[in-house]
């Protein structure tokens, strides 16, 4: 079992010392104000679960501040489960039904001793205890280590999986047999087969970590794909039988209109799923099989990713850093549906986001709700578009706007606005490249003067799949190939990996994605440029000048280290420039 379990000595006299408040000892920290403690025990006065969890779910703490404040508190010691791997032995002793209900995970058992240690949320529960000593003989001994329950119950849905049987639901709702094992899953009580069906199928979506969720009528079954790393798979065919009571289903939680199916429908579901809150956005299509419908799956936990975990070369990075500097101006995002933009743009503002800093941002919908940022969703029926939002914005006293998208002219010229008279602002564009996203901008019918001194920079990027660790295979690149990757050196020795496929990745060869980034600052000479209304050639020739790197660049440089593979790269990036250059 690979986990950090602090090993710090239980003193007598620290056994001994009197429990102090939870919320004291985290105000005496700093790692809580008296302000947020306070709407904390508002709530706890309505609420079944502990303040920690609470704290949590307010987004006050973090899992594992609360973990070890109640480690100290109780003389306990405590786990780190971020990275857990745990022993197959191990997992046998503790059922999963137990796991999940207690909020239990066995670590590690030594056998000749029948010695298990056990990571718990609540190290004082005895009915947990005393259920896992009777089903392993009464003379197990058991070490109990505290875990924050966020942790143990996302460790448990990865290691046992969940308990929601599809095919067993299936047979139940063929046979009529009752499929007990995954009623399990519903508090024991029983629900509709059809409400079980759907549950299952975006659990198990979330669990491959899926993007989106495709449900697609055709004339005699229906089809069921997933989006994952970008590339559609089909995980399912059921009769078309299924399908009415299924989209009924799929309306009622998403808050839509089950008498209308023959226009669009768009809507939301917000469910608790594999240990934590997933968010699906939702959207209905009439097709002449019937409706289609479509899933993006919106997991907070995989939207918010840390500035220096995207993915970016040093100098890329240090680039943006440079860019971020700038007190007033709008940097741009592009790229095609699907890109990373978003995430990108998160976490851009999750790296500026203080008490110091007024962020607000008018979104098409929000995606991620993140702490002290105010969000703002388009509202056409209510006459808020993103001009009328920004418009509404530059009232609130901002410092930093973030735009969803620049779509037309009357957005484009807010925005531009907004950027000219003091804030920092930050949108998508659809272009293809980032010298392509100022011809864009001209033609949307931005003026050459308010782009250039305003546009502080654009990223450009793309997502390409990850190669799996566990199987991808290395062997020596051919002269195409070392062309291809700018080696100039062709006798030089130079190893490229490439996809096989294993039970890891569900023999894919990839598991994972990554972006590659463009970033093209613009400097005075550019702006220049843009006044004069330059051929794109011109921009494009200037900035390589002046270091600027195309997207093809940082895709080889991902090859080169083993990352991604050719293949893949030349999937989603343009390589003939390095052929005919």
């Amino acid at each position: 079992m690979n986990t950090s379990v602090s090993e710090k000595p239980v003193e007598p006299a620290e056994k001994a010392a009197p429990k102090r408040r939870l919320g004291a000892m985290l105000v005496e920290q700093g790692a809580l104000t008296e302000d947020q403690l306070r709407i904390g025990l508002i709530e706890l006065k309505n609420s079944k679960k502990p303040l920690g969890a609470i704290l949590i779910e307010l987004g006050f703490v973090t899992d594992s501040i609360i973990r070890d404040a109640l480690s100290e508190n109780t003389g306990q010691r405590s786990v780190d489960l971020s990275n857990a791997v745990l022993d197959a032995k191990s997992i046998k002793i503790v059922p999963q039904d137990l796991a999940r209900r207690y909020t239990i995970l066995p670590l590690s058992f030594d056998a000749q001793a029948k010695h298990l240690t056990l990571a718990m949320a609540d190290t004082f529960n005895i009915v947990a205890l005393d259920q896992v000593r009777a089903l392993n003989g009464g003379d197990l001994q058991i070490t109990p280590v505290l875990g924050s329950e966020g942790e143990i119950a996302r460790v448990i849905e990865q290691f046992y999986g969940y308990d929601l049987s599809i095919d067993g639901i299936l047979q139940e709702i063929e046979t009529g047999q009752m499929d007990f094992e995954s009623i399990q899953m519903n508090d024991d009580e029983y629900s509709h087969p059809m409400v079980r069906l759907v549950n299952a199928l975006l659990a198990d979506a979330v669990q491959l970590g899926a993007s989106d969720i495709h449900f697609e009528p055709e004339e005699a079954f229906l089809r069921i794909r997933y989006r994952i790393d970008g590339v559609l798979r089909q995980v399912r065919s059921l009769h078309k039988s299924y399908w009415s009571a299924m989209v009924v289903r799929l309306k009622v939680i998403s808050n839509m209109n089950i008498a209308e199916s023959r226009a669009p429908q768009d809507g939301r579901i917000s469910m608790s799923l594999v240990g934590r809150q997933i968010d699906f956005r939702v959207a209905a299509q009439p097709t002449n099989h019937g409706e289609n419908i479509v899933l993006r799956v919106l997991d907070r936990k995989k939207g918010i990713v840390a500035m220096d975990k995207l993915g970016l070369s040093d100098d890329n990075l240090n680039l943006l850093r440079l860019m971020l500097a700038r007190p007033e101006g709008i940097i741009l995002v592009t790229g095609p549906t699907g890109s990373g933009k978003t995430t990108t743009l998160y976490s851009v503002l999750n790296h500026i986001n203080t008490e110091k800093v007024n962020i607000m941002t008018m979104e098409d919908p929000v995606e991620y709700p993140m702490p002290m940022i105010r969000q703002s969703s388009v509202n056409e029926s209510a006459k808020m578009g993103f001009g009328e939002g920004i418009r509404s914005m530059m009232r609130q006293d901002p410092d930093v706007i973030l735009v969803g998208e620049i779509r037309d002219h009357v957005t484009a010229e807010m925005a531009f606005r907004a950027a000219m008279t003091g804030h920092q602002v930050f949108s998508t564009l659809h272009t293809n490249s980032a010298v392509g996203s100022i011809p864009r901008l001209l033609d949307i019918g931005i003026l050459p003067d308010v782009i250039a001194g305003n546009l502080i920079g654009v990223v450009a990027q793309r997502l390409v799949r990850k190669l799996c660790a566990a199987c991808k295979a290395s062997a020596s690149a051919d002269e195409f190939e070392k062309r291809l990757l700018g080696i100039a050196e062709q006798n030089a020795e130079v190893k490229i990996c490439s996809p096989v496929g294993c039970a890891a990745c569900d023999h894919q060869g990839y598991k994972g994605r990554t972006s590659v980034i463009e970033i093209l600052k613009i400097t005075g000479e550019m702006d220049d440029l843009i006044a004069r209304r330059a051929s794109m050639r011109e921009m494009s020739n200037l900035a390589k000048s002046q270091g600027f790197h195309p997207i093809a660049h940082d895709a080889c440089r991902r090859v080169l280290d083993g990352t991604t593979s050719l293949e893949e790269i030349s999937r989603v990036v343009d390589l003939t420039d390095r052929i005919t250059g």
